[in-house]
This record gives structure tokens, sequence and C-alpha cells, in this order.
């Protein structure tokens, strides 16, 4: 257990955006969801500390987190949703028309399937370079602190960032090109 609730609040405002902004990315966007894993995952912290002590603990922390939501999930991917479900709001910006309303939504689904693929080609091409564009580029995470993540040197990771931006060009440039000549 930690010895003192100042050590633990320290940590916790350290972290807590980093735990949160992963469980939100994770768990499909969904805040509500973002905030109990956040507050389970520093649950678990505050329980395990002991065993912890001299580990790398943002990155305990974000893994911890990840794979709550990545859980949560999966497990909630396979729920099937009822019209009376979704939420309606009348607060929605005015359209010009429904042709347009449904090219915009088209448009983003693409964007969305392209950004998916882009990640899933560079899990497969290299983990290190999916790890190293996640945490810099989607998560925001200053580089700095992602190379103390990765245990590697600030230099190593720019080559890593690099490197895969360079792969990304290559395999994705022209798709990424003639989708936004379609706006």
């Amino acid at each position: 257990m930690l010895t003192g609730n100042r050590e633990f609040n320290e940590i916790y405002e350290k972290y807590k955006n980093l735990v949160l902004k992963a469980a939100y990315i994770y768990s499909g966007n969904n805040y509500d969801v973002a905030e109990d894993i956040t507050q389970d995952t520093f649950l678990k912290l505050y329980t395990k500390f002991d065993d912890l002590k001299g580990g790398n603990l943002s990155a305990w922390l974000f893994t911890t987190a990840k794979n709550a939501a990545l859980n949560y999930k999966k497990k909630h991917d396979r729920e099937i949703l009822s019209v009376d479900d979704e939420e309606y709001t009348d607060d929605e910006p005015y359209r010009e028309s429904t042709e347009e309303e449904y090219a915009e939504n088209e448009l983003e689904r693409e964007r969305a399937r392209l950004h998916d693929r882009i990640f899933q080609g560079l899990m497969e091409k290299n983990p290190r370079w999916y790890e190293a564009v996640f945490l810099a580029y989607y998560m925001e995470i200053p580089q700095e602190k992602v190379a103390q993540m990765m245990d590697i040197r600030l230099g190593v990771l720019h080559s890593i960032l690099h490197r895969a931006k360079k792969w990304i060009r290559k395999t994705y440039g022209v798709e990424y090109e003639e989708m936004n000549r379609k706006e």
C-alpha cells in the first residue's frame, strides 16, 4: 500500500490525464466509461503499489487502462442497440440537404476506415512504430515522455517516428490524397 495520501495524490495528478486519455481512446471515445476505467486503474495502483515500486509506473498505468478499455470495448461491441437506446437531440446543426449530410458522413466513415487500416498496417509492420506513433501523435504525449515510456533515447524515438511516417506516406499516401480531393 502507499505510505500516504500525499504520495498517491502526486502520482494521481501526474498521470490522471494519461490514463483518462488512453481509456477514452481505447474504449471507443466513451468519456463516462473512460472515467470509470481511470478510477479503477488508480484503485488497482493504490492496492498494488508496493509490488510496483521500482517499475515504470507510467507504462503500468497506461497498459492497465488500455487493457481495461479494450476489454470493455470488446464486450460492448457485441451488444445490439435498439432505436430506443440511441439518443436524439434537436440541437444538431442545420444542413442544406440530406445529400450533403450523407456525403459528409460517408467521407468521415472513409477517413475512419483509412485511419484504422493505417494503424492496423503499422501494427503489423512494426509494433514499436505503432506504439511510438500512437503515443506521440494520437495520444499527444510529449516526445520526451514517450521516449521515457518506451525506455529509449529521444533520438531513437525521432528515428522511429521518421521511419513510420515515411512508411505511412509510401503505403497510404495516394489513398489519403484521393480521399481529400473528394471534399
